[in-house]
């Protein structure tokens, strides 16, 4: 996380009037606040590297003295993200309004009030099951994951459809069959990119070239992905092609090895995915995964194992 930049955030933050900054003035975490209220109105924020600035500053907006106005400066990047982020802020009572042009967002002043609140799934953390179903040719069903989600990562089972998987969705429960050989596929994954290693994990073994475009700002994530998935698949013997905005990977036959994960948990869950086809697959540091999955290799091998 202290390579991760939110020098956008802070700069928001300090059009409003706080006191918040890097501490190292390398605009990465640790962050100092020195907190006193936020007096400002408005402010202007960069969408183009992460929608999460764009959420926090959403998050806070009730309690500024007088509501806040958002505008967003250039493409916003997991745009889904924010449809999230506005649906839960109006199901504990702030509510939020986006303007019709796309880019300015209005919170009235007010506050939130305490509620029992049913949490999903992680739609994101789904993706690595749902994408087995999909290598092995089996059937994945996760609860809690339905027709209702507010989840735009819930579209990576629309990614695998188009690519030959079929699947069930109920009113509170998604289920994948994967086919006998997954379909390429030419896609923009801009607005589902956490699910792109996912995708790019599973992508040598369709039968045709796997695109996935609009994805400029993984490169600013954790690590850099498109640059850390094209060496690692490439370490494994797959053809990749890597652009400034995604990757092509072509149909390949993987061999084991260690794949590094760059602290990087999406890595290490995404690259498991290849040891269900593949034997001698090694994750370099699996324990980086806990940052939001601790105990996904235990669920992972007994989802292995009760598909034989």
């Amino acid at each position: 996380m202290r390579e991760r930049p939110i020098a956008p955030l802070l700069d928001a933050l300090a059009q409003l009037g706080a006191r918040a900054y890097s501490r190292d003035g390398n605009g990465c975490p640790p962050v100092i606040v020195e907190a006193a209220g936020l007096p400002g109105e408005s402010c202007t924020v960069r969408g183009d590297l992460s929608s999460q600035f764009l959420s926090a500053l959403l998050m806070i907006g009730p309690y500024a003295a007088g509501g806040l106005t958002v505008r967003v400066e250039g493409e916003l990047v997991s745009r889904p993200f924010i449809g999230v982020t506005m649906a839960i802020m109006r199901d504990f009572g702030a509510p939020v309004v986006e303007a019709v042009e796309g880019d300015r967002f209005l919170i009235p002043p007010g506050g939130y009030r305490a509620r029992e609140y049913a949490i999903e799934p992680d739609a994101t953390a789904a993706s690595y099951f749902f994408a087995a179903a999909a290598l092995t040719g089996g059937a994945v069903r996760v609860e809690g994951l339905g027709r209702g989600s507010v989840q735009g990562d819930l579209a990576f089972v629309d990614v695998l459809e188009g690519m030959g998987c079929r699947v069930e969705r109920g009113a509170d429960y998604t289920v994948v069959h994967g086919p006998e050989r997954l379909s390429g596929t030419d896609v923009d994954m801009g607005p589902l990119s956490d699910t792109a290693q996912t995708l790019a994990a599973i992508a040598p073994f369709a039968g045709g070239p796997v695109t996935m475009r609009g994805l400029p700002h993984m490169r600013l994530k954790e690590t850099d992905r498109l640059a850390a998935v094209t060496t690692e698949l490439r370490r494994l013997g797959c053809r990749v092609d890597e652009r400034p905005d995604g990757l092509t990977v072509h149909p390949s036959a993987p061999h084991g090895g260690t794949v590094a994960t760059y602290d990087d948990h999406r890595m290490a869950m995404s690259f498991a995915l290849i040891g269900l086809r593949i034997p001698g697959i090694r994750i370099a540091d699996p324990g980086c995964v806990a940052k939001t999955f601790p105990d996904f290799f235990a669920r992972f091998e007994a989802m292995a194992r009760a598909g034989g």
